[in-house]
């Protein structure tokens, strides 16, 4: 008999404990909604059961009912940026989350170089790193770092956890994602959310849905094919790892924020991708209008980081052999043009020749905050994207070269010519030319190229851009196909 009370009283807790609100991490104290906009909200509870959210900014209840395998959704009102505030959750049990602000929430991805966080990866410093963590407490932004990981399945769930910026927690977050959140904090004077779900090394393919992935993409590259059991991935882990699994990032680090009230993204990778960079542009513009489509807000900003310029090498049976990841620069200079909302902070003077991850990432944030400033919230009165190569002429043995969004006309830094320039002939052979200016132009000539039909800027693994407007560089860019 009193193994049977022991019994009834032990399912009684379990019924009881399954009845509590549960929600993923993301949902939390601490945590910044978006304003003005109708904040999806949503978790799990006993099946079948009301569920009730009240809100602290006016008090307002909303309620909706558990489905039978337990799971709600409530969209709620936020208003003008604000806080602190607390919502109470409850199915008969309340749960309670305290210190939420109203603000500015967006969504930082991508490999490495977003990933480097304020201290830096070991033995590779963020320039001004520690000075800046120093002076980093500020309750109006707050950090929610993703744990890397991959997945065969998608997952509903991540682990982090909503942190106000102070030394201790700015140390470990993103320093790209940090310094655009600062600024964008300074000018706007709202609070900010920053959710950095990055993965080091990690390929594009591994943050899209599978049905994305084109068979044209697995054929050029075969490791970006798509595992279809989970033996297979698993086998495929071994090798690659998750961050090179076609969908695996996705599944795991994307897949349970869709959703959530977001006012943009900010994405710094392809350095993974420059062995393979002649699908790139089609792929990020295709991930892009994945990820808007299932996040069923419209085309929310997209700002992106073009890989900065570094030495990238690889070794080959018959000796050294340099892969261009000009060429993936050049991708990502098209993929701004093919996908709406969109943005490119370029790097071209931020690379290192022997560094893959570049220290001046105060560069590549506040970069990404000044397109999202002009852009996406009207700030008039500074300049936030670089220019564009317009028309380019040939004038007998020189060559002209028109550019577009340069008011300012373009410059070279500190020098009246520039050495990154090169031109060839009908041969195709490339050799070094000089460029000076000529009021807003650039003019380009070899003396060894007598009758030019090609110019190309800065189209090398590493270089150090030269080429500006106001305090912008100019991307790398070639006039050929070849």
């Amino acid at each position: 008999m009193k193994k049977i009370s022991f019994f009834i009283i032990l399912i009684s807790q379990t019924i009881f404990c399954s009845a509590e609100i549960k929600m993923p991490t993301f949902f939390d104290s601490n945590m910044v909604l978006q304003q003005q906009t109708d904040c999806r909200i949503w978790g799990t509870a006993k099946n079948s059961t009301k569920v009730k959210i009240t809100v602290g900014w006016d008090k307002k209840t909303y309620s909706t009912t558990s489905d039978k395998n337990g799971k709600w959704k409530i969209a709620v009102k936020t208003p003008e940026a604000g806080g602190p505030y607390n919502i109470t959750i409850s199915d008969g049990t309340p749960l309670v989350l305290k210190n939420i602000m109203i603000g500015e929430v967006w969504f930082c991805s991508g490999q490495s170089n977003m990933e480097m966080p304020m201290k830096g990866f070991s033995g590779q410093a963020v320039e001004n790193g520690n000075n800046d963590i120093l002076h980093s407490t500020n309750s109006n932004i707050r950090l929610f770092t993703v744990k890397r990981g991959g997945s065969f399945m998608p997952k509903d769930d991540v682990v982090g956890a909503w942190k106000e910026a102070c030394p201790e927690s700015v140390r470990d977050f993103s320093a790209t994602a940090y310094y655009f959140g600062r600024l964008l904090n300074d000018i706007l004077q709202v609070p900010v959310g920053l959710i950095s779900s990055s993965f080091g090394g990690s390929a594009c393919e591994a943050w899209m849905n599978p049905k994305w992935i084109k068979d044209e993409w697995v054929k050029a590259f075969p490791k970006s094919k798509v595992p279809q059991t989970e033996e297979e991935y698993n086998k495929m882990k071994k090798a690659y790892h998750d961050n090179r699994i076609s969908s695996a990032l996705y599944n795991a680090q994307l897949h349970p924020f869709i959703g959530i009230g977001i006012k943009g993204v900010i994405w710094y990778q392809g350095e993974d991708n420059y062995n393979r960079a002649s699908s790139y542009a089609d792929m990020l513009a295709t991930m892009v209008k994945g990820w808007r489509d299932e996040w069923r807000i419209g085309e929310f900003p997209f700002y992106y980081a073009q890989i900065a310029p570094y030495e990238y090498g690889i070794i080959t049976k018959t000796g050294e052999d340099t892969i261009n990841s000009a060429y993936l620069r050049e991708q990502q200079y098209i993929a701004e043009t093919t996908i709406p909302n969109s943005g490119m902070a370029v790097l071209m003077d931020a690379g290192l020749r022997d560094g893959i991850h570049p220290r001046l990432k105060n560069l590549a944030g506040e970069r990404l905050a000044r397109l999202a400033l002009v852009k996406t919230y009207g700030l008039n009165g500074i300049a936030a994207e670089s220019p564009r190569v317009g028309e380019i002429k040939i004038q007998n043995d020189t060559i002209e070269i028109g550019f577009d969004r340069d008011k300012m006309w373009v410059h070279f830094c500190g020098m009246p010519t520039s050495d990154n320039f090169e031109v060839a002939g009908k041969d195709k052979v490339f050799y070094p030319a000089k460029a000076w200016l000529k009021r807003s132009k650039v003019m380009v000539k070899s003396d060894q190229v007598k009758e030019p039909v090609a110019v190309r800027y800065g189209f090398k693994n590493w270089v150090k851009g030269d080429l500006f407007c106001e305090d912008l560089p100019v991307s790398s860019f070639r006039s050929d196909n070849w």
